[in-house]
């Protein structure tokens, strides 16, 4: 699975809270974030095995956590179905 910027993507793994860093004052008293939450990728930190830093935001479009993970804790989202020709 290859991810890029701007990808639309879901964790797969609850995420611990000392691994978030929560920005909106509301979600400090989360202690994990669970399994399906959408978040953007908006940075890649390459390597062997590359991290990709997740933006979460509500459907407000605020921004209110953010985490670094690998790829195996994210599945990638599609809007559009991909036919080969």
């Amino acid at each position: 699975m290859t991810l890029a910027n701007l990808d639309t993507v879901a964790n797969i793994k609850p995420i611990a809270r000392d691994r978030l860093t929560l920005v909106e004052p509301e979600y400090q008293s989360i202690q994990q974030l669970p399994i399906g939450q959408v978040g953007t990728i908006v940075e890649i930190y390459p390597g062997e095995l590359p991290r990709y830093l997740v933006e979460f935001a509500d459907l407000q479009g605020r921004e209110y956590a953010m985490a670094v993970l690998q790829p195996t804790e994210l599945l990638a989202l599609h809007y559009d179905l991909s036919l080969a020709s």
